[in-house]
């Protein structure tokens, strides 16, 4: 039998799922990592972090299965959008990757507005300029931390990162590269135009390919850290939006997908790229070749119960250790102790600025409508 390995680089933490061609789960297995915020509006993290995780994954992966590795027949992967991942000529990483929810890039979207009109940038890119796309992290580093553009020799996608570990390759996928604001979506290729409107150098870029596409192949290296076998394929892979919506079987024109991670997001294929010109939602190449979707994003949804656990449910987590549980479970079996609608009690959930359909760095979240009769369960649900 033969089986395949998806690895998932996301904010929260690396999943690694092994597969059989039919799609059946065999194994799976999940590695957290932290998130840093060195300073308000910065949300950064550790290439090298995911790296360790996706390790420790397939480790315990092909642990559980009893599987061969010979017997995986292929590797897809997929990721968190829009990080910038710097490296020098030799592939060293230059500073921690700039995240997706990372807001300190309003000043290079007016740079951006100012270069290049919205009419220019919805008819190449789809989209607008805003904070979150990975050509203003770039331009970023370039006016903060001249020392570190210098050396930038290349730049990834996080998932493109791990890719690079698997395979030594420099490749991203159509799908990721519309989350940069460089690609051509309508014509599913860098737009030379914004290159060099922006003033950056095109050899920074990726080779981009089909989702579909092979990549390139498991180094020695590689098998030898990870114990897979040596010339194994791995596939472009796509963004983790365009990856759930093929999982989830939503690859038509007409059916949607919601779904909740750090972000909630909900999804839609279509046969030719639309966009909107007002910016309230996102325009991507998808990662069925000659497709695209679109999709609203709110910035944290799974994101702020993380923040909320790791800030308020400190006895949670040690309780959690102690009965070898979840510590999510005990957290929701609290919040269904209160009926829907938190008696008035709402929460406005922008921990990291908002992106549709009113993307605004500086959007703020709030607990509103407190009073003696909330409790922190109240908070939860």
């Amino acid at each position: 039998m033969k089986y395949l390995l998806g690895i998932d680089v996301g904010t929260t933490g690396t999943k690694v799922v092994l597969v059989t061609e039919a799609g059946k789960v065999t194994a799976s297995a999940f590695e957290d990592y932290p998130l840093s915020t060195p300073q308000v509006d910065w949300v950064e993290q550790d290439p090298e972090d995911w790296w360790k995780a996706t390790m420790k994954g397939i480790a315990k992966v092909m642990g559980d299965a009893s599987v061969k590795t010979r017997e995986i027949a292929g590797i897809g992967l997929s990721g968190q959008y829009h990080g910038a991942v710097l490296l020098d000529k030799a592939h060293h990483v230059l500073r921690p990757c700039i995240l997706w929810c990372d807001q300190r890039t309003t000043e290079q979207v007016e740079y951006i507005s100012k270069r290049i009109s919205k009419e220019e940038l919805l008819r190449i890119t789809g989209n607008p300029a805003s904070y979150y796309f990975t050509v203003c992290k770039i331009l970023w580093v370039k006016e903060n931390e001249p020392q570190v553009y210098e050396k930038l020799s290349h730049f990834l996608l996080p998932k493109d990162y791990v890719r690079l570990k698997l395979t030594g390759n420099l490749v991203t996928d159509v799908t990721d590269a519309s989350g940069t604001l460089l690609l051509d979506v309508p014509e599913r290729r860098w737009s030379s135009q914004i290159v060099d409107k922006l003033d950056l150098d095109k050899d920074i870029l990726p080779d981009c390919r089909e989702s579909i596409e092979i990549s390139g192949a498991i180094t020695k290296k590689a098998s030898e850290l990870t114990g897979l076998n040596y010339g194994t394929p791995v596939v472009a892979g796509a963004g983790d939006q365009s990856a759930q919506a093929i999982g989830t079987g939503v690859i038509k024109e007409g059916v949607l997908a919601c779904t909740m991670g750090t972000s909630g997001v909900v999804f839609a294929p279509t046969t030719f790229i639309r966009h909107d010109d007002r910016g309230r939602l996102d325009s991507f190449c998808f990662a069925i070749p000659d497709t695209w979707h679109t999709m609203g994003v709110m910035q944290s949804a799974g994101g702020s119960l993380r923040w909320f656990r790791d800030t308020l449910c400190d006895a949670e987590i040690k309780e959690a250790e102690n009965k070898r549980q979840d510590v999510y479970q005990l957290i929701v079996e609290q919040a269904e102790r209160v009926p829907a609608g938190s008696e008035n009690l709402i929460f406005l959930p922008y921990l990291s600025g908002e992106r549709h359909p009113h993307s605004d760095a500086k959007a703020r979240g709030i607990f509103f409508g407190l009073d003696m009769r909330h409790h922190k369960a109240h908070m939860i649900r």
